[in-house]
């Protein structure tokens, strides 16, 4: 078997608990990992802003993935690569989104628009990346600048059938997928998490065989495809898991850090 040279890692639902805290137990798995000489970043379907508070206690070095891997930046947070969905696609979605009646954001790589600050899961997302939303009348000066736009609802069966509906409405001009079971993504087409695994593996020289993933949700399941051996959390739906290699612990139980322990003795 290949020995692993990289390991790269979902967020939210992975390297997180529920309450979004980095654990101790993560943090000393990324040292025992950089000890080892296995490199490490993430790639989560956050925005950018979103990412930043994560860089220092796991001294990551390397390029991570914003908005499911469709923006890669350096550690600095400054674009080395970055896709846009465009305004008619993007205009397209937030019609899909009104007419279920979720809660519309629409995010560019420096902001986080909103219509309804009282939205159910805004202070939800307030707490998770660290900023606030900027409140909106209306979306259309930010169309051509949108890298995510997110249906947010409580109502899971709601939004599963709004991802039927988003997937017939977009096609294959943007991505459609949920990263949580209350938040549906659209980002632009042809990026994900899968492309952003190739893109680091391709700027360490190594092969996929040499990538480890982790992560709990369908958006995962493209850096699944995409690397030697992947590791579905615990939390994650028995769909997932079977995408995956190997299946770990809850997010609630350190499932990362055992993940990375089996990562050590493969290597």
């Amino acid at each position: 078997m290949t020995r692993i040279a990289l390991v790269v890692s979902d967020v939210d639902g992975t390297l997180l608990t529920k309450d979004k805290v980095l654990t101790d137990g993560a943090r000393v798995a990324v040292r025992k990992l950089r000890a080892a000489g296995i490199g490490f970043t993430i790639v989560s379907s956050r925005p950018t802003m979103g990412m930043g508070f994560l860089i220092e206690p796991l001294s990551i070095t390397l390029p991570v993935g914003a908005f499911n891997g469709s923006s890669i930046v350096d550690a600095a947070l400054q674009p080395i690569e970055q896709h846009l969905i465009g305004a008619d696609v993007a205009q397209r979605s937030l019609d899909v989104l009104k007419a279920f009646g979720v809660d519309i954001w629409l995010f560019t790589n420096e902001r986080w628009y909103t219509r309804s600050p009282d939205g159910e899961y805004v202070p939800h997302e307030k707490r998770a990346i660290k900023a606030d939303p900027t409140i909106v009348a209306d979306f259309t000066p930010h169309l051509a600048a949108s890298c995510k736009i997110v249906g947010a609802s409580s109502d899971a069966a709601l939004l599963q059938r709004c991802e039927v509906a988003m997937k017939e409405a977009i096609g294959q001009e943007a991505t459609a997928v949920r990263s949580q079971t209350y938040y549906l993504d659209v980002t632009p087409s042809g990026h994900d998490k899968g492309t952003f695994v190739t893109a680091i593996a391709k700027r360490l020289g190594i092969p996929a065989e040499a990538v480890a993933t982790i992560g709990d949700m369908e958006n995962d399941l493209p850096m699944f495809a995409k690397s030697g051996i992947s590791f579905a959390m615990g939390n994650a739906a028995d769909s997932i898991k079977t995408r995956a290699t190997h299946v770990t612990d809850s997010n609630e139980h350190d499932g990362f850090a055992r993940a990375m322990e089996t990562v050590l003795r493969l290597g």
